[in-house]
């Protein structure tokens, strides 16, 4: 049974989605504010994290970003309020895995929780290594290194480099990307799969110098470089 983090200070919003992923399925653990979240995580084995961004005392913004500073790689959906571009990007940024807006039902909500753990288990059946260059990816263990050091990424953004990696040389599109590491349809204006992986690129520039791994391929998608 997946464990998962609910974070909201709407007290009858939590208890209905609370009650609903539990018929569902899930061990569903709930918090109001910011800063239990970071006790919950930190203390605590959960599989995904659902962080609200409004909250009082401390915000889901500061809380994710606390939570990424301590190298936390738990998936976290966060719910934002509806046509809030700017909370969604910078919630993407901070590492947030995914967003859902509200107010959201909680079918939408399960669907993107389970399409994210759907993806972490289905790289968890996969024992190869892949080699690209410098780069090396442990699917089965979720680790990326870049000559031997390690990249510290998101659920989200290791799903989008293995994706990458394992079409190396080839040209990947926003849908498919999307569809592989978020386990839904590319949704019309949806920055997340760009957002992602400008993260991506400059982890992996602080390693190698090179800002030019992952290439930009216009209207047709991204492509990791062969080198």
């Amino acid at each position: 049974m997946n464990k998962l983090l609910l974070i909201d200070d709407d007290v009858e919003l939590v208890g209905m989605l609370k009650e609903y992923m539990e018929q569902e399925g899930f061990d569903v653990t709930v918090g109001h504010d910011g800063i239990t979240a970071e006790q919950y995580v930190l203390a605590g084995e959960f599989d995904l994290m659902i962080l609200d961004v409004m909250m009082p005392v401390q915000g889901g913004m500061q809380t994710l970003k606390n939570i990424r500073a301590n190298s936390s790689s738990i998936p976290v959906i966060m719910l934002t309020a509806k046509g809030d571009n700017n909370d969604k990007i910078t919630g993407l940024e901070l590492g947030a895995d995914d967003y859902v807006s509200k107010p959201c039902t909680p079918r939408e909500l399960v669907a993107r929780v389970r399409a994210i753990l759907r993806r972490i288990q289905a790289n968890a059946s996969r024992t190869y290594v892949i080699t690209v260059g410098d780069l090396k990816i442990w699917s089965a263990q979720r680790r990326a290194e870049w000559r031997k050091e390690v990249l510290d990424l998101t659920s989200t953004e290791f799903n989008l480099l293995e994706t990458l990696a394992r079409h190396a040389g080839a040209v990947i599109s926003k849908e498919e990307l999307s569809l592989q590491a978020l386990g839904r349809p590319l949704a019309k204006f949806d920055r997340s799969i760009d957002v992602h992986l400008s993260s991506i690129r400059q982890k992996i520039t602080q390693r190698s110098g090179n800002p030019n791994l992952i290439q930009t391929v216009y209207r047709m998608g991204y492509q990791l470089v062969k080198e």
